[in-house]
């Protein structure tokens, strides 16, 4: 995933009220252009999808305003004065994300190992002593070392030397799929992926790949993550709106969630 919480990262849903209590002439969302399987600028991410499905319930059709999806996502997006106007929404920020006002979970999804089927290996957690001896890909998400929980956990059971690591920051050479491409191709053993990247990439591979959910362990960093929609800070209107329509629209944004391939748990918790 790239940017957001501290490694997962995810793209975002949007929808504005002209004024408290009305309804939107527009539904702005923030999102990145360029972070499938969450969003992009042709609107074939499941947040696009989900975004335009909502929107429908606001009277409106989405509308973008773009950023990468790293630090200051919201700083740029939704909290700044921008030419082209501020975004309102945002469509996946982990529960309870303190830079915006946030809806219940609508899907709780976590961390998987990737690796080929039929290639003898069955690992199914971090303990696993094959870590130690097989080429492992995992996300990095840049120069200031703010990486994903596997990462730390790696590190804490001294395993560095055999990791590769993937930057978030995607590009025509470095695409959103480079991590699981590595899998498929064989260049890494096995790649340490947020589950709806894992997945909605996985399910594009020529070579069948296993997806395994990591467990967490009694001192371990969470693997598991609730992730909501966010309303600007203030505009409560709108997040009454917003929860409204995700109650009635849940099973078919899970119906969404699940054509995309993203590997879903129960949420442990509801957002008041």
């Amino acid at each position: 995933m790239r940017a957001g919480l501290t490694f997962l990262f995810v793209a975002f849903l949007a929808g504005a009220l002209a004024g408290a209590g009305q309804t939107p002439a527009q539904f702005r969302v923030c999102a990145d252009p360029e972070n499938l399987p969450f969003s992009n600028d042709k609107g074939e991410g499941f947040e696009n999808k989900i975004a335009a499905l909502v929107a429908k319930d606001f009277g409106a059709t989405p509308s973008y305003i773009w950023w990468g999806q790293r630090r200051g996502f919201i700083r740029n997006t939704m909290n700044a004065t921008l030419k082209e106007g501020r975004c309102d929404f945002v469509m996946g920020v982990p529960a309870n994300y303190d830079l915006v006002s946030t809806t219940r979970p609508y899907y709780r999804s976590t961390y998987v190992f990737v690796y080929a089927k039929g290639k003898g290996l069955s690992i199914k957690s971090l303990d696993d002593q094959v870590l130690k001896k097989v080429k492992i890909g995992v996300h990095l998400l840049g120069d200031d070392y703010t990486n994903p929980p596997p990462v730390h956990e790696l590190g804490k059971r001294h395993i560095v030397d055999n990791v590769v690591g993937f930057s978030t920051f995607y590009s025509a050479e470095n695409p959103p799929s480079a991590i699981v491409d590595a899998v498929a191709k064989g260049t890494i053993d096995v790649a340490i992926v947020w589950g709806p990247i894992a997945g909605y990439f996985a399910q594009r591979q020529r070579v069948p790949l296993e997806l395994v959910p990591i467990p967490s362990r009694k001192g371990d960093l969470p693997f598991e993550f609730n992730i909501s929609m966010g309303v600007k800070r203030g505009n409560e209107a709108a997040r009454a709106k917003l929860a409204q329509v995700l109650d009635r629209r849940q099973p078919e944004i899970e119906a969404i969630l699940r054509q995309y391939g993203v590997p879903m748990l129960q949420p442990t918790e509801r957002v008041k």
